[in-house]
């Protein structure tokens, strides 16, 4: 199912109370961006954040599930569900967008450095 337009919309309003955000449609879904950092997905109107070892388990203790494009765990990506209700309250929405900014920092750390 793709991004309904008004959800979009909504969570780029969100977003952009605590950052400056972009947006790019990427098969189907919607590519979110901060200073030119991927750090964000929107798929079927549910926002993935960008995750890592040093993030995951926040993202888990919150009952967040890995974004699967394709349906089935063996293709889950590192991108986990934004608890719904971290939209509407700012402070928890910086805490949680800067954790995954953080997270896509160090995954394009780390690719810099091979």
């Amino acid at each position: 199912m793709p991004v309904s337009s008004d959800f979009r919309d909504f969570v780029l309003e969100q977003l952009r109370r605590v950052a400056p955000v972009t947006s790019r449609a990427m098969f189907g879904a919607i590519g979110l961006y901060a200073s030119g950092i991927f750090f964000a997905i929107i798929d079927d109107d549910v926002v993935y954040f960008k995750a890592d070892d040093e993030t995951r388990a926040d993202f888990i203790a919150a009952g967040s599930k890995a974004f699967s494009p394709y349906g089935d765990d063996r293709h889950s990506m590192q991108y986990y569900e934004l608890p719904a209700d971290v939209l509407e309250d700012e402070e928890a929405l910086t805490s949680w967008m800067r954790k995954s900014l953080d997270a896509a920092r160090r995954k394009t750390a780390k690719k810099r450095k091979r």
